[in-house]
């Protein structure tokens, strides 16, 4: 198991969500490419270095240490950072970036120079705040070396900040570019950025050039670099008619390529004129330069042709040239397989053997330049017969085993990020076994500038001194040019508070009127170097440039850093205090940086609280504060583990976290250091991942990721997938003899389960094409076995590869290789002579494979005669399997021979085989059967045998046919199906039984031959005594009540005699206690009887039987249905008590009452209600009305009175405005007629006072609430 852990936190939760794509690659572990360490001091801000004990290539098994979270970084580490720190001048830190959260765990190797780079970055251009007056920078500017698409717009990158903000003017080639007088040419708003428009036609040529960007405002200028404009070109390849390429077999060959010059340069490939690629190896490979190299050339390069390929990078096209023919002259123009697999096939071929020569580079030396921190690419090719083995070296030292990769099949060595001390002499030594050569070349290390000490912005109060640097080197030395504004700083105004000395800029006593932008130009003849770096002289008070008042939260134990991003002018100072405590934070636990960053060092819990930093300079002073929370860290306490699975099996990954209750934690997977889909043969639980029907795909390294919104913690481990071995290839035959072969084969992968077996199969064309035979077996360790062959087959071959898993699937199959013939030297097996009809003989045999016929036109001699009579051979010859000979005696005995034979001769002699001819029905049948009746079911047989001579066959058996007759039972129906039994061999007596009792029976008897029954003897008749009845039928057992049971069955299937009664056993048990087994006896006629129980609690198991004068039969048992439950037997005689019964008892009688009142209202909810014309809401047309004025108010019609609305439990509500019917009533009492009709008349409406009750409103009338309910 290998184990990775990461912690860190973020500025806040904001920041850390903005971060986390940047962190992605940091999660998995990899190195930041150069692009990302641009800007290390953000990884840093994020929080996301991964502890690391063990690398990407660590061994599976060994298992990774974690990081104490207690430790700090060691010392060397802490002695970097104080002296960086200390060489660092006091300026303000990272940026404008807020008070963010710095911490390290324990980083992998490259985040030790992430943090260096994040160290040295504290001291990094000062950024001034956009709303205070500053010259302009230069923020985005195109490459220097700038090649376009011709097809498209030409767009020459250009922008600046400053305030106010920056004009932009461009020079071509030196001189000043008017935009203004060409119409195709424009500036982006707010920006420098040329767009160059070719839509209405023009040449982009025309735009060749060098091209520099000016910035300026009323502080200063500043320069791009000299953008040096390029087009793309993809010439098309010169046509040219190429001649057959002659060439001697094992001599050396160069194709050229000699591509058109394009723009970038195009790459080059090689492939037939039909699009297939040319194989490349160590004898045939494509040289840098775009050339195919030949070390030596065989017979088969010629079954292709080679055309030159390259591909433009811009346009995406493929030009192909005109493609090489070659024509090989040889020795041996036959393709011999013999020869092509001859262990030493240059000689067998008769090409001589010759020592390696260079093809490329010529002679013994070179020499080649490089630029430092390019890549160097030394390349040497050799021809030779073998083909020679190329070995490279570095003389008076080792080749730097970091940056040097071999490629090309070891014929080019390249070593990348060149620097000095890969200068010296390199040499490449080319051998074979016919001796060794080998070239030198000397390599010379160049390089253009490159920084040592980059200016950077100077921003002074004034009357503060200060210095702008420019120091780089280079190879040669390179020289140093300042200028100040875009001029040359001789030709600038005389400045009496500025001295140049050299490549540094001093400032004296400076004030508002010595702000600038000055350029340092450091060139040499293999490039330059162009900086600007602007004075700017304020005076501001401190500021604070991040929000306020931010939450910070911190995993426990991890080295962190607080930022308080600051401006000022002069620079201010920055103190750091905590809760509000009048003391500086600074020493134990704590340090201060000169840029004004609080380090802790190792965070305790102790360390939660709020920090306050205050900046302070002559102007005045400024504070903010940060409020830190310290949270538990993430772990993996219980990792995944190493495992192998056998393809198909289940694999579990665990994986348990603990993590900080008040974070939210997210557990995901990686495999192979990609996100895993998790797909429907997976399973992923909060603790574990579940990987069912594991496949080879399922094999890789899986990383278990727990992670909280600051930290996260990693544990890897490897799954193994035993799967099936991969095919053998690439089958090869040599040694070839006329018996024997040597066959070898290349093992295909083992899939992490060693090969056990190889399994060798062959197919041949002539008897069985296209079926293959398993040939031989052999051990997996071997790839090499000699197969022994059979004359006259054209075999092909194939080998299957066996491990613990199973089977390979089967290789391609070999070329074929036919032997020559020979006689048989077998004859066929299983030959037979029987009888299909008693006047014949079918002989028959197995035929002969492909491996035993020997030979063309496989036949065979079948011989026979008769064994008595001892006569002359009867011969014929046949093709097939099978010959009948005919007119044969009945059953007879024959010799037999049959002989393979083929073209080149016949097989050994024979053995003999005896047959027989066919068979006749026997004449006779058994005499004097005797029966003797044994019991009720079996009788014993005794007869005389008959006449050999009469059974005209092989005796099989004597067989006796028998069938009930009736049964001795009145009114009985019985089937007389017949039925047999058999007695093999030359018997005189047998025992049938499994007869029916009580019965009559009838038997007859025969023999039996090969062709069937003779004729049956004279019918004997026996009669079966009296037997013991089978089980009674349908035996029910039931309990109406507590009291009794009842017990039902009916008579037996077979009574097998006179039934005399039944009887019946049963005993009653109650768990593990069984009562006294009680016996009863019934009558024949008697099919139930009742049980009464002792008790409502034990169960009952019963035992029936019928009984004849034999005894009784089978038993048939039943038990009772189980009690009722525990509850009901054990509180039946207090449940009345109970204060829930009485409770559910109090709740069903009220129901039933409301039922009754629910009914009794529907009933009389018919009536008529008369209404006055003065009813304040009119009924509506469609309301069904009675010539009386009064309307129907029925089940068919149940809607609430008007003036009310329906509440969600079906009540009528009373709206507040609205009347009642009781407010209407006579003396505020509602009345009812018998029918339920209201009687009551509408009247001066009451108050409400005088209306509660019984009578206040519907709301709070039992008769409205029985309506709801209704």
């Amino acid at each position: 198991m290998r184990r990775r852990a990461a912690s860190g936190a973020a500025g806040d939760d904001r920041q850390a969500a903005a971060r986390a794509a940047d962190s992605a690659d940091c999660t998995r572990g990899r190195s930041p490419s150069p692009c990302r360490l641009i800007d290390l001091c953000a990884v840093w801000d994020a929080g996301v270095f991964l502890a690391s004990a063990a690398g990407k290539g660590a061994p599976s098994g060994v298992p990774g240490r974690r990081l104490n979270e207690a430790e700090t970084l060691n010392s060397v580490r802490e002695a970097q950072f104080q002296r960086l720190e200390a060489e660092r001048p006091r300026r303000p830190g990272c940026g404008a970036r807020g008070p963010v959260l710095r911490m390290a765990g324990q980083p992998p190797p490259w985040a030790y120079t992430a943090i260096l780079l994040c160290a040295l970055s504290l001291g990094r251009a000062i950024e001034i705040p956009m709303d205070l007056s500053q010259p302009p920078t230069i923020t985005k500017q195109s490459v220097k070396d700038h090649i376009v698409d011709p097809r498209d717009n030409i767009l020459i990158e250009c922008e600046a900040k400053g305030n106010p903000a920056p004009s932009f003017h461009w020079t071509r080639n030196s001189k000043f570019f008017n935009i203004a007088k060409d119409p195709r040419v424009s500036m982006r708003r707010r920006s420098g950025t040329l767009v160059i428009d070719f839509r209405s036609g023009g040449r982009p040529e025309e735009y060749e050039g060098e091209y520099q960007c000016f910035a300026r405002n009323k502080f200063g200028t500043a320069l791009s670099n000299r953008i040096r404009l390029q087009v793309s070109k993809s010439p098309l390849w010169p046509k040219e008619n190429l001649d057959p390429v002659v060439v001697q077999e094992g001599a050396p060959l160069t194709l050229q390529c000699n591509p058109p010059p394009g723009l970038p340069s195009p790459v080059i490939f090689w492939m037939s004129s039909s699009m297939e690629p040319i194989t490349q190896d160590k004898r045939v490979s494509q040289g840098h330069n775009g050339d195919l190299y030949f070390s030596n050339v065989i017979l088969q390069d010629m079954q292709t042709d080679y055309s030159c390929n390259a591909r433009f990078h811009f346009t995406h096209t493929i030009q192909q040239k005109n493609p090489f023919t070659l024509k090989v002259l040889t020795n041996h123009p036959y393709n011999d397989s013999s020869l092509r697999n001859h262990p030493d096939m240059y000689s067998a071929r008769g090409v001589a053997e010759r020592t390696p020569s260079f093809m490329y580079p010529q002679g013994t030396a070179s020499s080649q330049m490089v630029l430092r921190g390019m890549d160097l690419l030394l390349e040497c090719i050799a021809s030779g017969v073998p083909t020679p083995d190329i070995a490279w070296y570095k003389k008076g030292g080792d080749l730097p085993s970091d940056k040097a990769k071999f490629e090309n099949f070891n014929k080019a060595l390249r070593i990348t990020n060149v620097s000095e001390e890969d200068s010296g002499e390199y040499f490449c030594l080319a051998s074979n076994k016919m001796g060794s050569i080998r070239h030198t070349i000397s390599v010379r290390v160049k390089a253009a500038p490159y920084w040592l000490d980059e200016p950077k912005n100077l921003i002074l109060a004034p009357g503060e001194d200060g210095r702008l640097v420019c120091r780089a080197n280079g190879n040669p030395k390179p020289t140093v040019q300042w200028m100040v504004n875009g001029e040359p700083l001789q030709s600038a105004p005389p400045n009496p508070n500025r001295e140049v000395a050299g490549d540094t800029i001093i400032f004296r006593d400076t004030q508002i009127s010595s702000r600038a932008v000055y350029q340092c130009n450091s060139s040499n003849e293999h490039g330059y170097l162009l900086a600007n770096a602007f004075v700017s002289v304020l005076d501001v008070p401190p500021r604070m440039l991040s929000p306020r008042n931010q939450l910070i939260r911190v995993i426990l134990y991890n080295r962190t850093r607080l930022d308080c991003p600051f401006f000022g002018s002069p620079i201010p100072t920055l103190r750091w205090f905590k809760n509000g405590q009048g003391s500086n934070l600074d020493g134990g636990n704590y340090h201060v940086y000169e840029n004004g960053s609080l380090e802790i060092k190792m965070i305790r819990k102790e360390d939660q609280g709020i920090y306050t930093c205050v900046a302070t300079n002559i102007l005045g002073k400024a504070e903010n504060q940060v409020r830190l929370e310290v949270k538990d860290p993430t772990r993996i306490y219980r990792m995944p583990e190493d495992q192998v699975a056998k393809r198909g099996s289940t694999a579990q990954l665990e994986c348990r976290v603990k993590h900080d209750p008040s974070l939210k934690l997210t557990v995901s997977w990686l495999k192979d250091d990609e996100p895993l889909y998790i797909s429907n043969r997976m399973k992923k639980e909060e603790d574990s991942l579940t990987i069912f029907g594991v496949a080879e795909r399922d094999q890789g390294s899986y990383t278990c990721v727990a992670s909280t919104e600051l930290d996260q913690d990693l544990a890897k481990a490897y799954l193994t997938v035993l799967g099936r071995p991969d095919r053998p290839r690439d089958l090869e035959l040599t040694d070839l003899a006329e018996r024997s072969v040597r066959l070898t084969w290349i093992p295909g992968d083992d899939n992490n389960s060693p090969i056990t077996d190889y399994v060798v199969q062959f197919e041949e064309d002539q008897f069985q094409p296209g079926v293959w035979h398993d040939h031989s077996r052999f051990p997996g360790s071997v790839n090499s076995a000699v197969l022994r062959l059979s004359p006259y087959v054209n075999y092909q071959f194939r080998v299957i590869a066996i491990n613990e898993v199973g089977s390979s699937h089967p290789s391609l199959p070999s070329e074929r290789y036919r032997t020559s013939g020979a006689p048989p030297e077998s004859n066929p097996s299983d030959v037979k002579g029987e009888g299909t009809r008693k006047n014949n003989m079918e002989i028959t045999w197995t035929p002969m494979n492909a491996t035993s016929a020997f030979g063309p036109n496989l036949r065979y001699i079948v011989k026979w005669r008769r064994r008595e009579a001892r006569e002359a051979w009867n011969n014929v010859t046949v093709w097939g399997s099978r010959y009948v000979v005919g007119q044969t005696p009945v059953y007879v005995p024959y010799e037999i021979r049959v002989q393979a034979e083929n073209d080149f001769g016949k097989g050994p002699e024979p053995d003999t085989v005896i047959g027989y001819s066919g068979e006749d029905y026997p004449r006779a049948a058994p005499t004097d059967v005797k029966i003797r009746v044994l019991n009720s079911t079996a009788i014993s047989l005794q007869w005389n045998r008959v006449y050999s001579d009469t059974v005209q066959g092989q005796l099989r058996e004597y067989r006796a046919y028998y069938w009930r007759e009736s049964s001795l039972l009145k009114n009985l129906w019985v089937s007389q199906k017949r039925q047999q039994a058999g007695f093999p061999g030359d018997r005189l007596r047998g025992v049938v039984s499994r007869l029916f009792p009580y019965s009559n029976y009838k038997l007859e008897m025969v023999v039996v031959n090969g062709r069937g029954d003779g004729p049956r003897s004279e019918t004997k008749e026996f009669t079966t005594p009296e037997g013991v009845p089978s089980a009674p039928r349908r035996f029910r057992v039931r309990q109406p009540n507590l009291e009794t049971i009842n017990l039902e069955w009916d008579h037996p299937e077979h009574p097998n005699g006179i039934l005399i009664g039944y009887t019946l056993k049963y005993v009653a048990f109650n768990g593990t206690k069984v009562g006294k087994q009680i016996v009863e006896n019934f009558s024949p006629n008697q099919t139930k009887f009742t049980v009464q129980r002792a008790d409502p609690v034990s169960r009952y198991r019963f035992s029936l039987s019928a009984r004849t004068q034999v005894g009784s039969g089978e038993a048939v048992t039943e038990e009772s249905p189980a009690p009722p439950n525990e509850a009901y037997t054990n509180n039946q005689a207090d449940i009345a008590t109970q204060g829930w019964f009485i409770g559910l008892m109090c709740a069903i009688a009220l129901l039933v009452l409301i039922l009754l009142i629910v009914c009794f209202i529907k009933r009389s909810r018919g009536g008529k209600y008369p209404v006055r014309e003065k009813k304040d809401v009119p009924l509506g047309p469609e309301d069904p009305k009675e010539e009386d004025g009064s309307f129907d108010y029925s089940d068919e019609d149940n809607k609430p009175l008007q003036g009310s609305q329906t509440s969600l439990d079906g009540t009528i509500k009373q709206q507040e405005s609205d009347d009642s019917l009781v407010d209407y009533g006579e003396g505020g009492e509602g009345q009812f007629n018998e029918d339920g009709s209201f009687i009551g008349q509408y009247t001066v409406k009451k108050d409400k006072e005088e209306t509660e009750g019984n009578e206040s409103s519907e709301a709070t009338s039992p008769v409205n609430a029985i309506y709801s309910l209704a």
